[in-house]
């Protein structure tokens, strides 16, 4: 049967920065609108990835003839440093490198390094993670954790051999990625968190066999994490049918294992976790669809050219990438910087984004249907 190759449309993505404050308050603390910090960078480094995930990078839309970003147009690491240190400034403490596949940028652990050695105002060191498929992982381990990256979040929606490679859609199995896992763990990682994306009628039967298996091969040594099934992007074709709640899976995994309620790390913490009484570690759930977390939500995303998105469901970004490399002709490095860190400072300051609390209303009806896609800002 033939692959039915579906264009995305062009979409202007860029918006206009919004003035910087008046000389004296740049000095106030950096909240939006609603009053959040910011406080989490996430990364993409690259845009492209060697899965196609039906959710994230459906084959009829991301075929073989797909335009990725050029190289041109991609930020080096040297800006990406160089925009880290900024945020780093300006209150960030959490720096998350993401895809598309991370690693598939060559030379990554050059970038983890150098971010590994950012510091806050206080002297402090980030917190400096990486989301990744998996797929790569047993050969990538030991370079990452060798380089300064300390955490780790694997995405793996089946254990199942056949419904992973149904899933992932370039038929790769399963067992390389638990291999990878295994080498990240040797590596000196952990806990890990294993993301799974729930689905229903494709992958809801997977649910209890991932559970057993992470919590009795691995014994707290990673997390697993039951993420709703989200309409991220344009392009999965998301309906609320598929949708299998938090609360479904938690009462599924109450059948079959002893759990009870954990504190949460943080108040902006996106997953509610729940501990095995026996001590066999931790579950996670993400119910960005169910129960929305927006009000405490202080992450922002840079895409793999420059442009900074405030929420996962945005359809337009600033373009820091030409500010970046416009001031640099311009003005010296502290000059650059200072005019970096204005433009970010502006922007948060105008942030009121809260799709998830807004799905389904009139305000958002009718206005999502050039949502940026996932592999392009990462998750």
């Amino acid at each position: 049967m033939s692959t039915r190759i579906i264009a995305l449309q062009p979409v202007d993505r860029t918006l206009a920065i919004p003035t910087p404050a008046p000389d004296g308050q740049d000095g106030a603390p950096l909240l939006d609108r609603l009053g959040r910090p910011l406080r989490d960078l996430r990364i993409s480094v690259t845009d492209r990835c060697n899965f196609r995930c039906t959710y994230c990078m459906p084959k009829s839309i991301f075929g073989q003839h797909h335009q990725f970003l050029p190289k041109a147009a991609v930020l080096s690491f040297e800006e990406i440093e160089r925009l880290a240190r900024v945020f780093v400034g300006l209150g960030v403490r959490k720096i998350r490198l993401t895809g598309g596949e991370p690693l598939l940028r060559k030379g990554l652990e050059q970038l983890v390094t150098s971010l590994a050695r950012l510091r806050t105002p206080q002297g402090e060191g980030l917190d400096l993670a990486l989301t990744t498929n998996g797929s790569l992982l047993s050969r990538k381990a030991v370079l990452l954790r060798t380089a300064g990256l300390r955490r780790l979040t694997v995405s793996m929606d089946a254990l199942t051999d056949a419904t992973f490679r149904r899933m992932n859609d370039v038929d790769f199995p399963v067992a390389s990625v638990l291999d990878g896992i295994d080498a990240a763990i040797s590596a000196g990682f952990g806990p890990i968190k294993v993301n799974m994306v729930v689905k229903r009628g494709t992958n809801d039967d997977e649910i209890v066999p991932m559970a057993r298996h992470f919590r009795e091969r691995y014994k707290g040594s990673v997390m697993l994490r039951f993420i709703e099934y989200m309409d991220v992007g344009a392009s999965n074709g998301w309906r609320t049918d598929e949708v299998m709640p938090s609360q479904r899976v938690l009462e599924l995994l109450q059948l079959h294992f002893p759990l009870e309620r954990a504190d949460a790390d943080n108040t902006a913490a996106t997953a509610r976790r729940w501990r095995y009484t026996d001590g066999a570690g931790e579950i996670g759930l993400i119910s960005s669809v169910t129960q929305a977390f927006c009000g405490t939500c202080c992450r922002v995303r840079l895409s793999t050219d420059g442009r900074l998105f405030c929420c996962l469901f945005a359809a337009q970004g600033y373009d820091l990438r030409d500010l970046l490399r416009l001031s640099g002709r311009a003005l010296d490095a502290s000059s650059q910087d200072d005019a970096l860190a204005a433009a970010v400072r502006a922007i948060w300051r105008a942030r009121t984004d809260r799709y998830s609390e807004l799905r389904g209303t009139p305000q958002r009806i009718g206005a999502d249907s050039q949502r940026v896609e996932m592999h392009y800002i990462g998750g």
